[in-house]
């Protein structure tokens, strides 16, 4: 949790009050270890109650998904304040960031004299902000598309029975699919076989969740179809995943990907999980990912997989996960 108690201003972060106006020098590097503190500066700004709260990027050349969190926070704390926000001389490698985010749709992005973004002679979308080692691994990428690439010929082998199955036991359609968070909260879609009614979203309030946190779980959902329930049992629902996989969405082994309105209301911490790509498995689904209804458990489960990773760690997790999916009790509700 954040220390709620008002921050010393450390000169990285220089303040100019003026006719309602505060001005706030954003730090050159904008990541977990400064963006807390920003936070909190920030917010203590905001209880003066200025007309419009001014962020100057011009220095800012680092920016990771601490930072974005902490943005998405300080907007929030604006909106319920009345206070306008604005974003002042801000580059286009910060703002490619925000877009990853969608920030950008949101944000008043004031273009003022925007820093010079290093491109190392490369175009720009090839240069986001990477922190975490496993997006940088060539060989996990090598190993993401071999192992996508079996798996959608396993899809291709399975996909007629299964495509039947579902569309006889509730008719419609064969794949479901829904917009999740990645790398540095980048929306994409997600896609499963569908395991659920076709109107499971419009019937979701009427379910009750028995998850403590920031996303849903039920044991015995009745939104799930009869044959949902052996996909889920299998793990056969994920199967399409490999698409995101293969594109690069996702990765084999890594974090669960949140859904965007789970994300708005993460604090600063739990946004690091989305310094590396999301997988279709990871630490939570190796370590009971049925019996885990804490929201806690799964960020500090995604945490534990950040400090752990190697190229060798994510092999391992592959071969438990595939131990899990050969016992009795593996699969989701």
């Amino acid at each position: 949790m954040i220390d709620q108690s008002l921050p010393e201003i450390p000169q990285t972060i220089g303040v100019t009050v003026l006719n309602q106006v505060a001005l706030l020098q954003v730090p050159s590097h904008l990541s977990k270890l400064e963006a807390a503190q920003f936070q909190a500066i920030c917010q203590q700004q905001c209880q003066s109650h200025p007309v419009r709260l001014v962020l100057d990027f011009s220095r800012t050349i680092f920016l990771d998904s601490s930072g974005l969190g902490a943005l998405m926070n300080v907007f929030r704390h604006t909106q319920q304040q009345g206070i306008e926000l604005v974003l002042w001389s801000v580059s286009d490698q910060v703002k490619f960031v925000l877009s990853l985010a969608a920030l950008d749709t949101i944000l008043n992005v004031d273009p003022g004299t925007a820093a010079i973004a290093p491109t190392l002679n490369r175009p720009l979308r090839s240069q986001p902000f990477i922190t975490h080692p496993s997006v940088r691994s060539r060989p996990k990428r090598l190993v993401d598309i071999l192992g996508a690439i079996v798996g959608l010929s396993i899809t291709a082998v399975i996909f007629l029975p299964l495509a039947l199955a579902i569309w006889i036991d509730n008719p419609g359609p064969i794949f479901f699919s829904q917009i999740r968070c990645g790398l540095l909260g980048q929306r994409f879609r997600l896609w499963k076989f569908r395991s659920m009614v076709v109107n499971a979203e419009a019937l979701k309030s009427q379910v009750e969740n028995q998850a403590q946190g920031y996303f849903f779980k039920n044991r015995n959902d009745p939104r799930v179809t009869r044959v949902g329930r052996l996909l889920r049992k299998t793990s056969l629902d994920e199967f399409p995943q490999f698409w995101n996989v293969l594109i690069g969405d996702m990765s084999l082994v890594g974090t669960r990907p949140p859904t965007p309105d789970e994300l708005e209301r993460y604090d600063v911490p739990q946004w690091q999980r989305l310094d590396v790509r999301p997988g279709i498995t990871g630490e939570w689904q190796v370590n009971g990912r049925s019996k885990i209804e804490k929201f806690e458990d799964v960020i500090r489960l995604d945490l534990k997989y950040q400090e752990n990773w190697s190229f060798f760690y994510d092999l391992k997790l592959l071969l438990k996960t595939v131990g899990v999916l050969l016992s009795k009790d593996s699969g989701a509700f």
